[in-house]
């Protein structure tokens, strides 16, 4: 799995490239936390268009960071789930507290 981040304002943009299961799962934690220190960032926009296959550890990491944002009165988002993982985020309620949206321009629109 790779992670690259970019940024518009205070919107972190987190691109998830490859497997997102427990394996990756704490590198992936470690690598979003290290950015979150930085004091420029409010807002986390998740990017799964290149995520091909996650397991339930990708549903910890989301929540994780969403605890994290909502102490700084930020918000998160979700973007270009394919069906598979989408699934994923309906079936744990996710998609309950944290938007899905189907662009970035959309997810930084509704932030």
């Amino acid at each position: 799995m790779q992670v690259k981040f970019t940024r518009k304002g205070a919107t972190l943009i987190v691109k998830i490239i490859g497997e997102l299961d427990h394996h990756s799962a704490d590198y992936l934690r470690q690598k979003v936390d290290g950015e979150l220190i930085k004091p420029s960032t409010r807002n986390v926009i998740f990017d799964f268009s290149s995520v091909s296959f996650m397991d339930s550890s990708g549903i910890g990491v989301i929540m994780g960071r969403l605890k994290t944002i909502q102490k700084l009165n930020g918000k998160i988002a979700i973007v270009n789930t394919r069906p598979q993982i989408k699934r994923i985020f309906e079936m744990s309620g996710l998609l309950k507290i944290v938007p899905a949206c189907e662009s970035i321009e959309s997810a930084i629109g509704m932030m």
